[in-house]
Parts: C-alpha cells; sequence; structure tokens
C-alpha cells in the first residue's frame, strides 16, 4: 500500500471503550464499486492520498482494512432526540467507522461510512444511500469548507450498482456509498444512550475518552467536558449562519461533541436573510428553520447536560450551559466579520456592524452570497443604497484582512442554492455526465482561496 510513511499516521482508540459501545459488521457486498469522487486534498491531510485508483476502490468500496488501525469496522450505538421527541432505537443504521488516524494538525479522525449496508441498527432500513445523496453531500462539504464552517469532508464516493427504491425521489435509482472524514463520530446521543441505561461507568468511561482523545486533555471532568462542547457548538450555530446554511435535522444525534458538522440530509442554503426558511419538507414547524439554528444547538446542548448530571453536579453544568448565548455573539460577530473581508475592531463596534449588516439583509432581500461577495474587503458598490446607509458607514472604518486581487473576484459569486444542485444531478442521472460536478467543487475550491485566512 503506497502510504504516505510521514503523514500516515494509524490510530485505534476506539477499542479503549469496549464492546458496549458499537457493534461489529460486515460492509455490504456491492454488485460494483466504481469510483466517482476522491478527495485527495483531504487524503493528503491523513497520508492516504498514494493510493492507486485500485486501491482505493479495495479500501473504500470493499473496505480491506488499512494498516495498523481498527480491525474491523464497527457501527457505533447511541439515542437521540429526533425533533424533541426521544428515541431509544437509533444507532449507526447505514454506516459504520472503520478506520481512525491522526491528520496533519495532530486531530484524531475518523472514517466512517454512509450506505455501506444494514446494521443491528438498521431497523426496516436497507442501510443503503442513493448516489444523489451522495453528489449533495459532496456539494455540502465542500461548500461548507470553503465558507469556514467546521465540518466533516467527503473522502470518497463510490457508485455500487444497486436499484434503491425511495418514496422522496424518482424510483429505482441509483446507490452509492460515501467515506466520511470526520474529527469524531461522538454524538450528543452517545452520551444520552448511557444515561437512559443508567451506565454511570460508561458515561464516564467516554467522558474521558472524548477529553484525552479529542480535547488533548488529561481529564475525566463532566464539567469541564460540557464547557468545551459548549464553545464548540456555539462556534458551530454562528458559522451555519455566516454561510447562510441550513442543516435541515439538528437532532441530538447529529451533533458531534466536537462541534464539527456531518451527516448532510435535506440541508439548503438560504437564498436571502429569511429567518424562517426551512431545508426539511418535514419540518412542518420551522423547528430546525435558518434563524432558529442557534437555538436548537443551544437545545441539543442542554441534553447532554441532562445525561452528565448521572455523573456531576447540576449547579455546575447549569453554569456551563448558559454560557452557550454569551459564547455565541462573539462567535457569530467574528464569522460575520471574516465574511466581510475586514478585520475586527472593537466588540461593541465590531457588534453593531454585525446587526446593521443582519437587519439591511432581512428587510432589502439582497440574495446573502451575493452581498457578501460584493461587499468584500469592506466596501459597498453604489448599487446598495437604503437600507445600507447604516452598514456603508459602519464600513467605512473597518481595515480588509484580505485584498481582491484574487481571480475570483473578478467572476460572480459561488452559491449553491437548490436549483443548482438539481441542475447538477440532472446530466449524472440522464447521461452519467460528471463534469456539471467537477468544475461545482473547482469553482468552490477556488472561492475558497479567495476567502482564506
Amino acid at each position: 500500500m503506497p502510504i504516505s510513511p510521514q503523514a500516515y499516521r494509524p490510530e485505534a482508540k476506539l477499542l479503549e471503550l469496549g464492546d458496549g459501545f458499537f457493534d461489529p459488521v460486515a460492509p455490504a457486498d456491492f454488485p460494483e464499486t466504481r469510483l466517482r469522487f476522491r478527495n485527495d486534498r483531504a487524503a493528503a491531510q491523513i497520508g492516504v492520498d498514494r493510493l492507486t485508483d485500485d486501491e482505493w476502490t479495495r479500501h473504500f468500496g470493499r473496505f480491506e482494512p488499512l494498516p495498523g488501525t481498527l480491525p474491523q469496522p464497527f457501527a457505533l450505538r447511541y439515542h437521540g432526540n429526533q425533533f424533541r421527541n426521544y428515541n431509544p432505537d437509533l444507532g449507526d443504521g447505514r454506516g459504520f467507522t472503520f478506520a481512525q488516524m491522526r491528520d496533519d494538525h495532530g486531530r484524531l479522525m475518523d472514517l466512517g461510512t454512509k450506505g455501506s449496508g444494514q446494521t443491528p441498527w438498521s431497523r426496516a432500513g436497507d442501510g443503503r444511500l442513493t448516489l444523489k445523496g451522495g453528489m449533495r453531500e459532496i456539494l455540502a462539504t465542500e461548500m461548507l469548507e470553503a465558507l469556514n464552517v467546521p465540518t466533516s469532508r467527503t473522502l470518497s464516493l463510490i457508485e455500487t450498482g444497486e436499484e434503491l427504491q425511495r418514496g422522496d425521489e424518482p424510483s429505482p435509482t441509483r446507490s452509492a456509498v460515501l467515506v466520511r472524514l470526520n474529527h469524531s463520530h461522538v454524538r450528543i446521543g452517545s452520551f444520552q444512550r448511557l444515561a437512559y441505561h443508567r451506565d454511570e461507568a460508561g458515561l464516564r468511561k467516554l467522558v474521558g475518552y472524548t477529553l484525552r482523545n479529542l480535547y488533548d486533555e488529561d481529564s475525566d471532568d463532566p464539567v469541564r467536558l460540557l464547557d468545551l462542547v459548549v464553545g464548540r457548538t456555539a462556534r458551530l450555530a454562528a458559522r451555519y449562519m455566516a454561510a447562510g446554511f441550513v442543516h435541515g435535522v439538528l437532532n441530538s444525534d447529529n451533533i458531534n461533541v466536537t462541534g464539527e458538522s456531518f451527516d448532510y440530509g435535506p440541508w439548503r442554503f438560504a437564498p436571502t436573510w429569511d429567518p424562517a426558511f426551512t431545508a426539511a419538507y418535514f419540518d412542518h414547524q420551522g423547528l430546525y428553520a435558518f434563524g432558529r439554528q442557534p437555538e436548537a444547538i443551544h437545545w441539543d446542548v442542554m441534553q447532554l447536560a441532562v445525561a452528565l448530571r448521572q455523573i456531576a453536579e447540576s449547579d455546575p453544568l447549569v453554569a456551563a450551559l448558559d454560557q452557550f448565548g454569551p459564547r455565541y455573539q462573539p462567535e457569530v460577530t467574528q464569522a460575520i466579520l471574516w465574511r466581510l473581508g475586514v478585520r475586527p475592531r472593537d466588540p461593541d463596534t465590531d457588534r453593531d456592524l454585525v446587526q446593521a449588516t443582519e437587519r439591511a439583509l432581512r428587510t432589502s432581500g439582497v440574495g446573502i452570497d451575493r452581498f457578501f461577495f460584493d461587499a468584500f474587503g469592506g466596501e459597498l458598490p453604489g448599487t446598495y443604497d437604503e437600507p445600507w446607509a447604516e452598514v456603508r458607514a459602519a464600513l467605512a472604518s473597518y481595515e480588509p484582512r484580505k485584498d481582491r486581487s484574487h481571480p475570483y473576484w473578478s467572476g460572480e459569486p459561488c452559491s449553491m442554492l437548490i436549483d443548482e444542485v438539481e441542475a447538477i444531478w440532472a446530466p449524472i442521472d440522464e447521461h452519467d455526465d460528471w463534469s456539471l460536478l467537477n468544475a461545482k467543487v473547482a469553482a468552490i475550491r477556488k472561492m475558497g482561496e479567495a476567502l482564506a485566512q
């Protein structure tokens, strides 16, 4: 296997948790494995970018074990609140974790799957992923990475040659297996399951595992863990807002304890700053609408606090939880200033600029991506009149953090609205033409270069 000997640093930390946290499983035996997408940029960060396509397919389509890491795939056990309703019948139903390694920053990373076959937690599901769903996850992760949102990355997408029946898209439809690179698949729901079973020993073990391996802290203090998760998830909520992103299903089993977004089903990017905009057609009450995402994530973190109450006193847990709002506010300010391409000044002035920007976006109906493209560097074009006078005046005192010399700024803003997602899928579905997807990934990465710090 042509791995990069200096970059490839395999781990098997998951085994520290023991059998009660996961179930050994076998991947599905797919009729075929056709490589459709390989993310060599992400692969280089974990030392697997030198794999040939055949080797890539064997490891990420047939799941031959990678050297030195987990001996076999494991389906993780967890519970969760789904649209605020507690569900104890969850777990990895169409995915598993099959490898761990360090990335080039020394972080412990998981390689997990989506669409890899049935597990003990599949319930009535077939354990499969549609090819369209895999394509959509590529677009979501690439766009979020470019917009500075902590996110899993789509490492691989392999078409698997099965015809799937689905009730929410034309069927039969093509199948795929996806591999994501993620800074942990430990969820809030992982802790909820242990609390549900009153497994205090398991809770303490998972707290210690998380602090040592995911936060590099030599501690087993549940209050410290909650404090760290509050900070990371407040940052995630803030960056969703600055990106104009709507995850769609912010259940507690979809929030991991490193504050890294993952698992993209009915996601959308909001065309305009509409707090009521939703991504999931079944979110009839708007529980996870664009403007309610910070509230939703805070509620999920509250469920972590409830679970940790079995092994910690309530007062310090409540005190840590109460810091979500005070941490969210500076995070959203920083995230919007980053997207405006200006350097922070002082907290009060920065907050006033951000609030003025949000008001103008909401009342004007100007597209989110259009505005941030035009305003990058701190100077609004003359076409922005009322209600932009306050924003223009506020921006005048800011310095740009980066100029507009990158070629990206000579074109048009890179967006990812639902109509374009469908337009990218159509030639794949009809003619097996992947050129639009490849061009879009290149365009997104070009935008990411222009925005990068």
